[in-house]
């Protein structure tokens, strides 16, 4: 039997929180989840903590800021980190495996489908109008996602200020920084903590050393292609927007596995797939080696996150009540919520160049705050409009971005 625990609500009232819960009772929610989360890494974070913390009662809200504080300060996908750790949250070393399985499958077998119907027809002459209605209903989940995260995890001014500069160095640089959550949580660990007691249970600062200085050489392309993607879930950091930078340099640049215009299919699949952004690797992988290429750089991607917080998790569940751990996850929780911002901003640039994509973002906006409209549904109502007006308008612009 589940164990479980009184925990108090918002509303002051207490409800159970249900731990240690059965490992097909994760799986079947995380299949869900990643059948049908739209909305990229914030958004399905967002979703997460209404379904776990406020529905469920799988964690208290202490542990879920935990879970995304802790998976933002490590290198690899977001969302797939947050669902693995709240597997092992639930279900220990195996739990954490069968979540963040369970996560990723659907949209690895719905992102094969789409790769071997691009092959056959020669590409999807749709698929840039569906971008260009949905990409801009992508920026209000996000957006709608960052506040909800921010309700949940901002305390009090420091912590604004600390999203402020992270949001502005984001935008400023056009990446994600790994020494901005470094440096936003030892500034918590400053502030919140108490570095006086000197107590020696703090976050490890987990850096993949070597990964840097791997080399596909003339390898055949199976294990190229697991080399590439395991380097690029290991060295950058945050969500999908993130690392799209990084895969354009490595697959298109410097391999040629893939021209620019089928990067962009790849990274449009990518955002208007359910489930992980970074399934981008998926759709590289089949176009380059088909479904052992899509496997190899699966693997290769998420296999870092699994790593990562296997290792980090035990450590969190033993000190989690250490004050100065308490304050790196504080200040790394609202450098997240900054960077996350900034990547919207980046994004924005690319997903809204015209009046009715700005109508798309307003309108999801004020649906996702007014009314109870699950994200399928505004994706879907986005990618209607996408469909007719792309070829009424034929917008240059898509292209040129």
């Amino acid at each position: 039997m589940a164990e479980e625990q009184d925990q108090p609500t918002p509303g002051g009232m207490n409800r159970r929180s249900r731990r240690g819960g059965p490992l097909g009772e994760t799986a079947l929610y995380f299949l869900r989840l990643g059948a049908l989360g739209f909305g990229g890494p914030v958004a399905l974070c967002g979703q997460m903590e209404r379904d776990l913390v406020q529905e469920r009662g799988w964690l208290t809200q202490d542990e879920m800021r935990d879970a995304i504080a802790v998976s933002q300060t490590l290198p690899g996908p977001l969302a797939i980190q947050v669902g693995i750790f709240i597997g092992h949250l639930r279900g220990g070393f195996w739990g954490a495996w069968v979540g963040g399985a369970a996560f990723i499958l659907p949209n690895f077998l719905i992102v094969c489908a789409i790769a071997a119907l691009y092959v056959r027809l020669g590409g999807l002459g749709w698929m840039t109008a569906v971008f260009y209605g949905v990409s801009p209903a992508v920026i209000a989940l996000i957006l709608h996602s960052c506040w909800r995260l921010a309700k949940l995890g901002m305390r009090d001014a420091l912590q604004g200020v600390i999203a402020a500069v992270c949001c502005v160095l984001t935008i400023t640089l056009r990446a994600e920084v790994a020494l901005l959550f470094i440096a936003a949580g030892l500034i918590g660990v400053g502030v919140y903590g108490n570095l006086v007691r000197r107590a020696r249970a703090t976050l490890p600062a987990i850096v993949p050393v070597g990964l840097g200085a791997l080399k596909a050489g003339h390898l055949p392309i199976l294990p190229q292609l697991f080399l590439f993607f395991l380097k690029a879930g290991s060295l950058t950091f945050g969500s999908g927007l993130v690392i799209v930078p990084f895969l354009e340099k490595g697959v298109v640049q410097q391999n040629g596995w893939l021209d620019g215009r089928a990067f962009l299919f790849a990274v449009a699949v990518g955002m208007l797939s359910p489930g992980p952004v970074v399934i981008t690797a998926t759709f590289v992988g089949f176009l380059v080696a088909g479904f052992p290429g899509a496997l190899a750089a699966t693997i290769g991607m998420f296999l870092p996150s699994f790593v990562f917080v296997l290792v980090v998790a035990p450590l969190l569940v033993r000190h989690r009540q250490n004050p100065n751990l308490q304050g790196f996850i504080k200040g790394a929780y609202a450098a997240a919520i900054g960077t996350i911002l900034g990547a919207c901003v980046l994004l924005a640039k690319i997903a809204i160049g015209d009046a009715v994509t700005v109508f798309i973002a307003m309108a999801a906006l004020a649906a996702l705050f007014t009314t109870k409209l699950a994200n399928p549904v505004i994706v879907g109502a986005a990618a209607v409009v996408g469909l007719v007006a792309f070829p009424l308008l034929h917008p240059n612009w898509v292209y040129l971005k």
